[in-house]
């Protein structure tokens, strides 16, 4: 004690503040005999994570300056050396233990990793010991060079790895490493080291985003929070904003709190000022701590500017997470607001207190009470601005009060004269435009156009333009509109005013004008879209202005060509003669413009030849490749040609790069995308009634792709399996030996037609089918081995969540092909009586968005026209419904085959990693379970992206399904029912800032080992459910209970002296 009062003697001699009021600078806990790595904390927070400063207050011994000439890492250094025994006994009683580690007695080394322990459940209040949680990952002692345990619960989705998207070397610190490294350095005496290692935390925390770490590295950050200075404490600060989506994995939020609050006691205003901000940050997990509200009140009363505006922080952050706040503090925010006492600019900061009054209809409608009489009292630029936006936010979340705030935002930008209020007034306009469209009227429609017409300011003029344009493509202009008789001359002026800015914007190469010329092309494609009978005179102006504009404008132009000729064929003709002079004319210099020119304009070509490159594009093209070109440019120009069908073009292409890279892996990747292109050229040449070359062609394409094939498992790496590519060609392969037993099997009518007896057999077996011979067994195998390629091909959908929304059409049309050769073989020759044609006829063409999709829908309707046709004139089997049969083969082969974008590139990237509790240590080893008890099972689980999140689709929420699986049956046969005999059960659970967590309760009522299958899909905004995995299994050991072992030895026991009594009764009668 008389130590502690000598410290805080020193500090006031130094000149620092006494810290902790009613404490000093001592480290929390010292005179209690704690040290601040435990903190007299009621969880399990491990040394490596939360002591970090030794025993004896070793930690806030590092933090004070020098004493008698000796610094404070000396001094540490001589405590550890000589400890007294004082020292020892305060370290023996507060060290805190690894996380997994038992909280008594000696650490054994196989528990020396995370979730070692084994034990479960939540801390209990003032218990001592920590929780720990089983963390399936494979944790390494490092400083011992060798694996502890090897739990393997933790299962990373497929695709693109995590730790490659994040960029994240292979050579990487597994969690306890890593969370040793930034103690190490928490523990530093100097504040630079201290302050890099909690800087690095938001890192850590994306690599590791279980709780089990989250937890104890936020009792971590708390404790340095409570013993470091204010520059520490803002560090911390930052770190929890930063990682709010981490915080509501803390599971000791009682302990985090109380660590963080007993700053709020400090006579420092700036150190209660950072505690409050702190705690503002923290809302979302503590909405409704009394000590926090009450802390919030008193500070907005203090007389130190930066604690107020702290307890505003924090007052906002309250309010819009707790009901009970918001009503509490609304009336204090009003007294302060009206109050001539407060200065202007803190009332300015108060106001943005009063949107989050929004919890029920009473306090949203006594702050819009408020901030009306705000707006007529106080008519400065300045409160006008603030308490209108206020006004708006709150209209926005409370929902009733949103056409008043229309009619009020429209009437201060006609009357105001102010030009700061007016662009204000558009800016919230804008916003409710884009949240409840649906609640403009034609009057607020009206008075935004006259608004428009009458502003001198060309700036607002264009802020009002932009708040029609958001509401041109909702309800809110389709109802205006609905009444206008003619559109004509509204649809000549829109193609005029894009024809001026394509101009305008085509000369000019500032990134303003770029991103007008982006905008107005998008505007074209959607015109032509909308109004096709616009769309010659659009097109002729972009290829007119394609001659003069300069390279970054021509790349937008060709895209915007593409895009018109994928959406309207008729058109592509005519480009081609221009595309073609203009390709031919290109510069030579190697400049990224002019490469990425050559892209463009080749895939506008590949567009508009629409089927067959002519020889002469094709050296025109190899021309300029040759000129002025480089691998990458080559290589994404065979990759459109790919895409659209050009195979040919494409293989050459493929074949020239082959020599040009340095990787063995690029370069099986190129070789297998030229055996597939040549593959798919073999398929070129097919004829319609030349079936026996069919054949051949089909075999020639077999034997390309398997060679291709080869070599794409050779190019697939760890961090990039190729999953989607091996998976889409081997279906393809599969596909094509499919149709090649077909065109046999309709040969085989004429090899080995039905004996004469065909009929008799028929009518004995009572199979009508017999009478077509041999050919019906083996057609109805060939329809059985169609339908079973359609659901691979479903599943290879279900599983491609990335997808690009064209790569997932190819797919389905794939499988729509093999629904369709199964349904013509039933229709045809199986069942022709019962054969339904409605379900498959097509719906039109009105939603193709490329040639592939067209040409394929093509095939489709004239496929079903004749087997429909066939079906009611003849009478199965004859050759017409052979010839019928191979004729759509070969017209489905023809068609070019697409490699859409996702084959060649993953712009999204989604995975999942599950960890599961409890986890063996072993993955071999299996958990014991009492056959009487049930298995909880906790399912965590974190969903991890690339650096697109959301690109195509979003997850809703995630589908876990478990079963279990009888391996290995001890003990005796027992009569179970049969719903124990199966485990089998199925959540969705929605991701909370992309983590989720659930639990199964699991029955093992028979005896021996049970395999535990935990499997994963995710569900889309959409309901549609995507297999994504990963798929995760333990194994569980059902161990009788020892009553009934007791039960059953007792029984056994009697059952054999009964015998021997048997025998002796037997054996006394002789």
């Amino acid at each position: 004690m008389l130590e502690g009062k000598r410290r805080g003697l020193t500090c006031k001699r130094d000149g620092r503040p006494r810290d902790h009021a009613g404490h000093g600078e001592r480290g929390a806990g010292e005179t209690r005999g704690h040290s601040p790595g435990s903190g007299g904390s009621g969880c399990g927070v491990p040394a490596v994570l939360t002591g970090g400063h030794g025993g004896g207050g070793g930690g806030a011994a590092e933090q004070r300056p020098a004493q008698h000439g000796q610094d404070a890492p000396e001094r540490a250094a001589s405590r550890q050396a000589a400890p007294t025994p004082a020292t020892k006994r305060r370290a023996k009683t507060a060290s805190a233990p690894l996380i997994g580690q038992r909280p008594r007695g000696r650490e054994r080394p196989s528990e020396r990793r995370l979730g070692g322990a084994g034990w479960e459940g939540a801390p209990r209040a003032g218990h001592t010991h920590p929780a720990p949680i089983h963390y399936g990952a494979r944790w390494r002692d490092r400083e011992a060079g060798r694996a502890c345990a090897v739990p393997a619960a933790m299962a990373g989705g497929g695709g693109k790895s995590f730790l490659a998207e994040a960029g994240y070397g292979e050579q990487e610190l597994d969690a306890n490493s890593a969370l040793m490294e930034l103690d190490k350095g928490l523990r530093s005496g100097k504040l630079g080291e201290q302050c890099e290692a909690v800087v690095r935390f938001p890192r850590l925390f994306q690599k590791y985003p279980f709780p089990i770490l989250i937890n104890s590295a936020f009792l971590k950050l708390a404790d340095v929070f409570r013993v470091g200075n204010n520059f520490l404490r803002l560090c911390v600060l930052k770190v929890t904003q930063q990682s709010e989506k981490h915080l509501e994995k803390i599971l000791n939020v009682d302990e985090f709190v109380k660590r963080v609050f007993s700053v709020i006691h400090s006579n420092d205003p700036v150190a209660r000022a950072i505690t409050l901000r702190m705690l503002g940050s923290m809302a979302s997990i503590i909405p409704e701590r009394k000590n926090a509200h009450h802390s919030i009140r008193q500070s907005l009363d203090s007389h130190d500017n930066v604690e107020v505006e702290a307890a505003i922080f924090a007052a906002a952050n309250f309010s819009a997470q707790s009901k009970d706040f918001a009503a509490g503090i609304c009336n204090k925010i009003s007294e302060m607001i009206q109050g001539l006492a407060t200065p202007v600019d803190l009332k300015l900061k108060l106001i943005p207190i009063l949107q989050h009054m929004h919890h029920d209809a009473s306090l949203a409608s006594s702050s819009r009470q408020l901030l009306q009489q705000l707006v007529t009292s106080y008519p400065s630029t300045k409160m006008v601005i603030v308490t209108l936006h206020t006004f708006t936010l709150l209209a926005a979340s409370s929902l009733v009060d949103i056409p008043k705030q229309v009619q009020l935002l429209l009437q201060y930008l006609k009357n105001d004269p102010r030009k700061a209020v007016k662009r204000l007034a558009i800016q919230d306009l804008k916003l409710l435009a884009n949240k409840t469209p649906h609640t403009w009227t034609r009057e607020n429609i009206q008075a935004l156009c006259e608004s428009a017409l009458h502003t001198p300011y060309d700036s607002l003029k264009l802020g009002m333009l932009s708040v029609l344009s958001t509401l041109s493509g909702t309800i809110a202009i389709k109802q205006y509109f609905s009444s206008a008789p003619d559109l004509l001359p509204l649809e000549q002026d829109a193609v005029f005013g894009l024809e001026s800015l394509l101009v305008l914007c085509s000369q000019d190469g500032s990134p303003g004008a770029q991103a007008t010329l982006k905008i107005t092309l998008t505007c074209m494609v959607k015109l032509v879209k909308s109004r096709p009978h616009l769309s010659q005179s659009v097109v002729e102006s972009l290829l007119t202005q394609l001659h003069s504009a300069q390279d970054a404008a021509r790349i937008l132009m060709c895209h915007c060509l593409a895009a018109i000729a994928m959406q309207l064929p008729i058109l592509a003709d005519g480009m081609l003669g221009d595309l073609m002079d203009l390709y031919k004319v290109i510069g030579r210099s190697a400049t990224d413009k002019k490469q990425e020119l050559l892209v463009s304009l080749a895939t506008v070509i590949f567009v508009s030849s629409q089927k067959a490159l002519s020889s002469e594009i094709k050296t025109v093209i190899k021309q300029q490749l040759e000129n002025a070109s480089n691998g990458w440019t080559a290589y994404r120009i065979a990759r459109q040609a790919s895409r659209m069908g050009n195979h040919d073009m494409a293989r050459e292409l493929y074949q020239s790069l082959l020599t040009q890279v340095a990787s063995e892996h690029f370069y099986f990747w190129l070789n297998s995308l030229k055996e597939f292109s040549h593959a798919e050229q073999c398929l070129t040449g097919l004829q319609e009634d030349n079936y026996s070359s069919a054949l051949s062609c089909i075999a020639e394409a077999l034997k390309s792709y398997h060679k291709g094939i080869a070599s794409l498992t050779a190019a697939s790496t760890p961090l990039n399996p190729l999953s989607f590519q091996c998976g889409f060609v081997k279906l393809r392969i599969d596909l094509l030996q499919a149709f090649s037993q077909l065109i046999c099997t309709c040969n085989s009518l004429k090899t080995s037609p039905p004996p004469a007896i065909a009929t008799t057999i028929a009518m004995t077996s009572g199979n009508d089918l017999q009478r077509c011979g041999r050919i019906s067994n083996q057609m109805k195998l060939s329809m059985e081995e169609f339908r079973n390629l359609a659901a691979r091909y479903g599943d290879l959908y279900q599983s491609s969540f990335d997808a690009d929304s064209a790569t997932l059409r190819n797919v389905e049309l794939q499988q729509q092909s093999c629904l369709l050769i199964s349904h013509a073989i039933e229709a045809l020759i199986l069942d022709p009586e019962s054969a339904n044609f409605q379900e498959y006829t097509s719906n039109g063409t009105a939603h193709v968005e490329s040639e592939y999709e067209r040409r394929m829908m093509s095939v489709f309707n004239r496929v079903l026209e004749e087997v429909e046709s066939l079906n009611r004139k003849y009478a199965p089997v004859s050759y017409l419904h052979t010839a019928c049969l191979c004729s759509a083969v070969i017209a489905l082969l023809k068609v070019p085959l697409s490699f859409q974008r996702y084959f060649f590139q993953k712009l999204q990237s989604t995975s999942i990693k599950l960890a599961l509790s409890p986890s063996p240590r072993n993955p071999a080893e299996p958990i014991a379970v009492q056959n009487n008890q049930q298995l909880a099972l906790k399912v965590e689980g974190v969903v991890q992206h690339g650096s697109k999140p959301g690109l195509f689709r979003k997850i809703q929420s995630v589908c876990l399904n478990v079963s279990s699986v009888l391996q290995s049956k001890s003990g005796q046969d027992y009569k179970i029912p049969i719903d124990n005999m199966s485990n089998e059960m199925e959540q969705r659970v929605e991701p909370h800032n992309d983590y989720f967590s659930t639990q199964f309760l699991l029955n093992f009522v028979i005896l021996g080992t049970h395999n535990i299958t935990v499997e994963s899909s995710v569900i889309d905004s959409n309901g549609i459910v995507w297999k994504t995995g990963p798929k995760t299994t333990i194994f569980v050991k059902s161990l009788e209970d020892p009553y009934s072992q007791q039960v059953r030895l007792q029984q056994q026991q009697g059952q054999s002296s009964s015998q021997q009594q048997q025998q002796r009764t037997a054996y006394s009668r002789f």
